[in-house]
């Protein structure tokens, strides 16, 4: 009988204890739907036919055409010009020459059958004799001259221009293709938004084609294998 008051008190508490909890909740707050603002296209503008200059082209009468930002195009003169010789030459010369005898022979300088000293005549004599001469040079002259367009792809933080550009040319079923990448200074694109190949660092310059002309330069894939396993 002394439980039952002392679970009464704490039935009590524990609904006291929820009406606060409940009384303590916030209610949740809904957000007003807004809808969204219709698109309005601009007004069109009209250029003045008795001025000089219109106003949509006013910028452009004192705007820097040379590329700085991404995206913008540079004309990159490709101008290569390369020389380079070497010659090596190579001469030896080895001379050897030896001799082998016995002087004594079981304690004597003399053996009666043998007709004389021993060791007077050598019973082993050699002679070597090496030469070996080579001659090479090399020589090689490279010279590109053309003219491509490329994109700024990135803007370094230093203020250089990463470019990339290429160029494809068909002419009767042979493609020649011409590729350049690099970085460039924003202060060497001159006035005419062109820079040369020379100006640019990390170049990568690839003049290359494919086609029947391409094909016919290069020997048959019999012969290159012939000429990577023939010992001789």
């Amino acid at each position: 009988m002394r439980g039952l008051p002392a679970r009464g008190f704490l039935c009590a508490l524990a609904l006291a204890l929820a009406g606060c909890t409940a009384a303590e909740q916030k209610p949740t707050i809904i957000q007003p739907v807004t809808q969204p603002m219709a698109y309005r296209e601009p007004a069109p503008t009209y250029s003045n036919p008795g001025s000089i200059f219109s106003e949509s082209d006013a910028l452009l009468l004192f705007d820097d055409h040379r590329a700085k930002r991404v995206g913008d195009i540079v004309m990159v003169n490709v101008v290569e010009s390369a020389s380079a010789a070497n010659e090596a030459t190579t001469d030896t010369n080895r001379d050897s020459n030896s001799e082998y005898g016995v002087s004594a022979l079981f304690g004597r300088s003399s053996i009666p059958l043998v007709g004389g000293k021993v060791g007077s005549t050598p019973i082993l004599g050699t002679n070597t004799k090496k030469e070996f001469s080579a001659d090479g040079s090399t020589t090689r002259n490279n010279r590109v001259t053309a003219t491509v367009a490329a994109r700024v792809v990135n803007v370094l933080p230093d203020g250089l221009l990463r470019i990339e550009g290429a160029r494809e040319t068909k002419v009767n079923n042979e493609t020649q293709f011409l590729v350049v990448a690099g970085l460039i200074r924003s202060r060497d694109v001159a006035a005419d938004n062109s820079v040369l190949s020379t100006q640019m660092a990390d170049a990568h310059i690839s003049y290359y084609g494919e086609g029947v002309i391409a094909d016919k330069q290069k020997p048959g894939w019999l012969t290159r294998l012939l000429d990577n396993i023939w010992p001789f």
